[in-house]
Formats: C-alpha cells, sequence, structure tokens
C-alpha cells in the first residue's frame, strides 16, 4: 500500500522518521519498504530532511533487491549438509545461530570467496511468502534450474508465512525470489578451525569462521619464525587455506577481509599440538 499525503506538519514528519527508526530497528527490510511505499508531496524542507536522513543512515536501508529463482535440498533433519564445498565440515550444518537456514549459492560462489557470507531472501508467491523472508549463510556451491540459491529445507521453508505455507512452498520446489546480500551477524568471535584433512607437521589447512559484517576473507599468512616474515596460505578450495609444510611449534597467523585495510590479528597463536578438527576462538569480533 502506498501512501499519499499532499500536506505533512512538522510533527507527522518527525514521528514519519521515528516510524521508520522504529521498524529499521526491528528489520532494517521492513524499514526501506515503508520509505519505499511513502509518495508524500513534501515541501523542499520536508525532503531534503528526508534525503539527510537517509544519507546518514544508508546502511538501514534496502530498497533496490536482486530478482532470481531459489530451490532446496533435504537432508534427513532440514539442517545443511556436513560436505559442502565451503570445507566447514559439521560447523556448515547450521552455521551458528542461523540454525540450519543455509545455501548453495551459483554465481555468488565467486571461487569461494562467498563462502560464509550471508543474505535476506524472501519469495514471490501471494499469501504464501512472508514478506520477512529468510537471512540465511553461504555454505556450499549449488546449481538449479536458473537458480541463485539452493537452500536447505529449514531456509527454503523459512520463507513461508506459516506451517502450511512452508509444505505449500516445497510443492513449488523451485521459486521466483528477490534477495540482498546483508552483513553478518554470527554470534562470538571469529573461529580458526583446523580442517580433517590437515597432518602435523606435514601438512596445514583450515577454515576461518564466524567473519561477521559485509566481508570476505581475501587473504591469509603464516609468521615464518627461520625468515623474520609472512608467508601466503594458498585458497585450496572454496574457504579453506592451506600451507604445506609449516613451521614447527607454534602457528601465528594473520587475515585480511575486503573493506578493511589493515591485516587482522587474532590475538592468539595455535599451539604446537595441533591437529586436525581443532578449532581454535580468536579474541577478534568483526562488525
Amino acid at each position: 500500500m502506498t501512501l499519499y499525503l499532499s500536506f505533512i506538519s512538522h510533527k507527522a514528519f518527525f514521528h514519519l522518521i521515528f516510524v521508520y527508526f522504529s521498524l529499521s530497528h526491528f528489520s532494517p527490510i521492513l524499514g526501506c519498504e515503508f520509505i519505499c511505499h511513502l509518495d508524500m508531496e513534501l515541501s523542499f524542507k520536508h525532503q531534503l530532511g528526508l534525503v539527510c536522513v537517509l544519507l546518514l543512515f544508508p546502511s538501514l536501508c534496502y530498497c533496490e533487491y536482486t530478482k532470481s529463482r531459489a530451490t532446496f535440498y533435504s537432508t534427513s533433519d532440514g539442517y545443511g549438509t556436513p560436505t559442502g564445498a565451503c570445507g566447514f565440515g559439521e560447523y556448515g550444518r547450521k552455521m551458528n545461530w542461523y540454525d540450519g537456514k543455509v545455501s548453495g549459492v551459483s554465481e555468488l560462489w565467486r571461487n569461494g570467496a562467498g563462502c560464509g557470507t550471508c543474505y535476506w531472501v524472501r519469495c514471490q508467491i501471494e499469501n504464501v511468502c512472508d514478506v520477512n523472508g529468510v537471512y540465511l549463510a553461504v555454505t556450499d556451491q549449488g546449481y538449479g534450474d536458473r537458480t541463485d540459491f539452493v537452500m536447505s529445507e529449514r531456509a527454503f521453508t523459512k520463507m513461508g508465512l506459516n506451517e502450511n505455507a512452508a509444505q505449500e512452498l516445497k510443492k513449488y520446489g523451485t521459486v521466483d525470489i528477490e534477495y540482498e546480500r546483508v552483513p553478518c551477524t554470527y554470534t562470538g568471535n571469529v573461529v580458526f578451525h583446523i580442517q580433517e584433512t590437515s597432518s602435523n607437521p606435514g601438512y596445514f589447512a583450515l577454515v576461518i569462521l564466524y567473519v561477521n559484517g559485509i566481508h570476505d576473507i581475501t587473504n591469509v599468512e603464516m609468521w615464518q619464525p627461520e625468515s623474520g616474515e609472512w608467508k601466503a596460505l594458498n585458497r585450496n578450495h572454496g574457504a579453506v587455506f592451506d600451507f604445506p609444510n609449516p613451521p614447527s611449534g607454534e602457528i601465528r597467523l594473520r587475515f585480511k577481509v575486503s573493506g578493511m585495510a589493515e591485516w587482522v590479528d587474532p590475538k592468539i597463536v595455535i599451539p604446537s599440538n595441533w591437529g586436525p578438527g581443532a578449532s581454535y576462538v580468536t579474541q577478534v569480533q568483526l562488525k
């Protein structure tokens, strides 16, 4: 529904701004929907005020969405698969508070740089799809019938208005959607997980989990105590970075993410007795 107002007082204008921020605090999507459907013949002063608000707080509003399609895959419990191409293993089944609302992607895969990124997605079927959509994390690479997302069952059905609508969505199988990349909101600090393919001391591979904000992990480096320099790890596949013949003893890492000029110091070292499957919680949390 579009609101048409031919006249608006100062008090009413500020009330609209208050409503916008209240909705945005609950959900950025709802705040944007309010603004995008507000068609007012405002005075120049009010138009300027509204523009200033949106310029000062651009991250609160997502008015342009990308159109695409989504489908889903099934597992015994509806969660994600531990064998996803990102290499997250068991972490990839739930991905922290996303609680199994995960997805494989096609074009958004970006040679593995898309692993761990987060999206808001909603379907387009009237009286079936919830306007609030679903927030999900990328854990896999997947292709469907002209789809950008191949979701876990939990993510796909979350787009439904209710349980009956969720079952109706499953009958469709593939649905039209719109989506937007959004900041990740994992709980807790960044985690280093040593890949199960690792072998101390001959081969070191890891994934970096729970990177908040809108960031891609672009580089990972390991300190070489003998030469006194940093050396880059190789992106093996997905989110997996590896290093053959790592130095003996403790391992010190740093990593870089898009949108940040400085290297991220995890403020921990990986102990010398590291082994495959071990996880280490860093002392950093990105935003």
